[in-house]
């Protein structure tokens, strides 16, 4: 998952397609697990694998920005095409990255939650130690904020999305209600929040190894008969 991205991967990597992000926002925001996020910095160009994101479903949604029909400068940018970056500022303390989904005047995005760092990793250590385990600490380590609101993530810009042929697994993927949002009533027990869990893929190869072991010790003992070893045989 945390793979690091060489240099030469980084630089042919092409921004996903429009089509990609005017689709269900559920199927992009499961769709986005595995993803690239990749952004031009001043120290040079980093990448982090997306593994956690939360949807947003609009007008219908009492947790949206949008809920309601809500249209204000602040949140313009859902009202947008799908394939834009939406950034809003919160509690006067951090920026939130989203990705706008569906066409334009369906109001819906993904909030980016969380994501590894795959490319120019001491660049965005810099900038915030430790994991990218939040949307503030995301937007912290990729150096995102209000000025990148509506940046068009498929033009490859400042910022953009792309995929490298990382399959995320459907088993190692949770659906969770999402973080923050217990003033939406019943809407706050959706499972919105889709998260990678990390350790599922090296717990598959343990598994598929003991299981090698066991297979391989079951033909033995197969083999060798009720009689015992072979040695003990002859």
């Amino acid at each position: 998952m945390g793979t690091p991205l060489s240099a030469t991967a980084l630089a042919v990597l092409s921004p996903l397609e429009a089509g990609f992000y005017q689709r269900p926002t559920r199927r992009v925001a499961r769709d986005l697990l595995g993803k690239l996020i990749v952004r031009r910095l001043p120290e040079g160009t980093v990448a982090a694998r997306i593994v956690e994101v939360e949807a947003y479903l609009g007008v219908r949604d009492p947790a949206a920005h949008t809920y309601g029909g809500r249209r204000t400068r602040r949140n313009e940018t859902m009202w947008g095409q799908g394939g834009h970056l939406y950034v809003y500022f919160t509690y006067g303390l951090h920026h939130c990255a989203n990705v706008v989904t569906r066409a334009a005047g369906v109001p819906e995005a993904v909030l980016l939650r969380g994501a590894v760092p795959v490319a120019g990793e001491e660049a965005i250590a810099a900038r915030t130690p430790g994991r990218l385990d939040g949307p503030a600490k995301l937007c912290r380590g990729l150096g995102i904020d209000r000025a990148l609101d509506g940046a068009d993530l498929t033009a490859g810009g400042e910022v953009w999305l792309a995929g490298d042929g990382f399959a995320c697994r459907s088993a190692w993927v949770r659906r969770l209600p999402r973080v923050g949002v217990a003033y939406a009533g019943a809407a706050a027990a959706w499972p919105l929040r889709l998260l990678v869990d990390l350790d599922a893929p090296a717990r598959v190869r343990r598994e598929r190894a003991a299981g090698g072991a066991a297979a391989r010790a079951e033909r033995r003992t197969r083999a060798e008969g009720p009689g015992g070893s072979r040695a003990a045989r002859r």
